[in-house]
């Protein structure tokens, strides 16, 4: 008798007819659909939860057309926006994580360790103490601070090259500084700014509107595609720069495109929500864990930030009687006792 020939469960390659191969991992699909439906249904759940609580059935109904009038107010002016941007901003941290994590080769390092959060902030609370800023000026300016600090941390870590440890330790320097700066400013400010400063520090998702929607909407449609076209590159990079210039990647450009992009959606995230700590390292990590998949596992942490901090958005709501907390700090609770898991596990591990 002929021995039945078992099918292989590994990744597997699938090739188009104009000659473009996808690897596609059945394990890593359904754990991002999953994470996906998880997303969804929690943003669902979320957006019924409130004074004035609606039940899921009927928030679906509103959501395609056929709620009552007063539902509809509820639902698509009240809580749609802050829900799509809690969508988004975790979604963004996940995928921004996951981006400084391959290229760092690193499970420390991440925007919350490398200090772009604090850069972010240190914008904010420019605008916000020195200038008495609006909204919208916060929200510029945390996305300006961002973005010099992920160039300043890039400039500091550049001798031929980006190398993955010394981009953790410029990281963590510049975060220091960012923090010292950060406290200056509050000493400097008046009773009305330090107090809105420290609302807004604490990461936040609390009367968010359209206006926070659009703008991290249009940043995800144009990055999410451009990072995904360069995953293959990514992976490679995970192998070693020198094995990566010989199967003809651009070492340095794939790098400094990623980077550009993680720092865009760090600031971004900032900027729409405040800091929210610990997404961007946990959602990464999580992700792998469950698809068991080598390599960036991008969808999968974009999946993963998305339905962590909805998630983590209606336990700030529901979970602490009459009072609600900001996201942040339900947030900064789990990821640091995560954080703390994982440095256990490293050091047993003899990395660190």
């Amino acid at each position: 008798m002929k021995s039945a020939q078992k099918t292989p469960r590994g990744p597997r390659a699938l090739r188009t007819p104009g000659g473009l191969s996808v690897r596609l991992d059945p394990r890593a699909l359904i754990v991002v659909v999953l994470l996906a439906a998880v997303a969804l249904a929690a943003g669902v759940v979320l957006i019924g939860t409130g004074d004035f609580p609606i039940p899921a059935g009927d928030v679906v109904r509103t959501l395609f057309g056929h709620g009552d009038a007063g539902q509809e107010f509820v639902v698509n002016e009240l809580r749609l926006p802050r829900v799509l941007v809690g969508l988004l901003v975790g979604a963004s941290l996940g995928l921004g994580g996951a981006l400084f994590q391959a290229v760092s080769r690193n499970p420390l390092g991440s925007p919350d360790v490398l200090g772009l959060g604090q850069g972010a902030t240190a914008g904010a609370l420019v605008m916000i103490v020195l200038f008495s800023g609006s909204a919208a000026q916060v929200t510029m300016g945390a996305l300006v601070g961002g973005l010099v600090t992920g160039a300043l941390i890039y400039l500091l870590a550049w001798r031929r090259g980006v190398h993955g440890y010394r981009l953790v330790l410029v990281g963590i320097g510049v975060s220091a500084v960012a923090t010292a700066v950060n406290g200056y400013l509050l000493t400097k400010a008046d009773f009305v700014d330090a107090a809105r400063a420290v609302v807004w520090m604490t990461g936040t998702l609390d009367g968010r509107d359209w206006k926070q929607v659009w703008p991290l909407l249009v940043l995800a449609c144009v990055l999410v595609p451009l990072v995904l076209a360069h995953a293959r590159g990514l992976r490679m990079m995970e192998m070693g720069d020198d094995v990566s210039h010989a199967l003809g990647v651009r070492v340095e450009r794939v790098r400094l495109v990623l980077m550009v992009s993680a720092v865009l959606l760090t600031a971004a995230a900032t900027a729409a929500a405040g800091p929210v700590s610990f997404v961007a390292l946990t959602a990464p990590q999580l992700a792998r864990r469950l698809t068991r998949s080598p390599g960036p596992n991008l969808v999968a942490s974009l999946c993963m930030g998305a339905a962590l901090l909805v998630s983590a958005d209606w336990a700030s709501q529901r979970l602490f009687g009459d009072g609600q907390l900001p996201v942040g700090v339900v947030t900064g609770v789990l990821g640091g006792v995560y954080l703390l898991w994982l440095l256990v596990t490293e050091r047993r591990a003899g990395r660190i």
